[in-house]
């Protein structure tokens, strides 16, 4: 992806975790703006009218829709490369009740199943295939009843990631305590636009990856403090461009 689309999906991501934290400001949130990125990006190839616009508009692509496809399924394949020092899996499979056409994207396998005559067996199947491809990590995603006889398409989306820190913690050096009390050593620190905070830049082995951690320096009340954070592309890349510190 080139800068347009890095922006992009960037501002997709920030404004979902914002959609996400006004639902509730104290809970944990955990997502992955890419992997849904991907998925959306993919609907968007059966989509059409005004469901095709406000797909467009929630992800904004710069360039046009087969240029989009083609974009992230070489960026799917890269991220899945074999010979890297981590474990990253990020897979898309489309499950048809036989009749529907699709366009195969982003390493995504059309695979037709039998949702009129035995939903159940259906939704067992997609279910084991998730759990494979996770690692056995998420198990049974479809409830229940979450698929029916009338169930014409399921898009699912997986993603799965293991990876070593590049500079090991050591075990003997490490406690339990409160996170908002404990002071550590921050990479770099921010203080611009009435917004006081550090962020910790953890990186992966082979530093392709890396954890972000955003700490506010003042919590007034029971949420994370991020609140007051403009979540936008530009000011994260303003913040990421910060001398490091010690």
């Amino acid at each position: 992806l080139d800068d347009v689309e890095i922006r992009a999906l960037t501002a997709f991501s920030l404004a979902m975790l914002k959609t996400l934290s006004e639902e509730d400001s104290t809970g944990n949130i955990f997502y992955s703006g890419l992997s849904v990125s991907a998925a959306l990006a993919m609907l968007m190839l059966g989509a059409r009218g005004s469901t095709a616009t406000q797909m467009s508009e929630c992800l904004k692509p710069q360039t046009d829709e087969d240029d989009v496809h083609a974009k992230f399924a070489k960026l799917l394949t890269d991220l899945n490369k074999a010979d890297a020092p981590y474990s990253l899996s990020l897979a898309n499979r489309l499950y048809g009740d036989r009749s529907c056409t699709f366009l195969e994207h982003y390493n995504a396998e059309l695979e037709s199943v039998d949702f009129k005559g035995n939903a159940e067996e259906a939704r067992v199947h997609i279910n084991s295939w998730v759990e494979k491809q996770t690692q056995d990590k998420i198990k049974d995603l479809l409830s229940q009843d979450a698929v029916d006889s009338l169930t014409k398409l399921v898009l699912v989306n997986a993603i799965y990631f293991k990876g070593s820190w590049n500079t090991q913690f050591k075990e003997e050096m490490t406690a339990d305590a409160q996170f908002r009390l404990n002071k550590v050593t921050m990479q770099k620190v921010i203080n611009k636009n009435n917004v006081s905070g550090q962020i910790l830049e953890m990186p992966y082995k082979g530093n392709d990856l890396s954890m972000l951690i955003f700490l506010p320096n003042d919590i007034e009340d029971d949420t994370t403090g991020l609140e007051k954070v403009r979540c936008t592309y530009q000011y994260f890349k303003e913040m990421s461009s910060f001398n490091q510190t010690s």
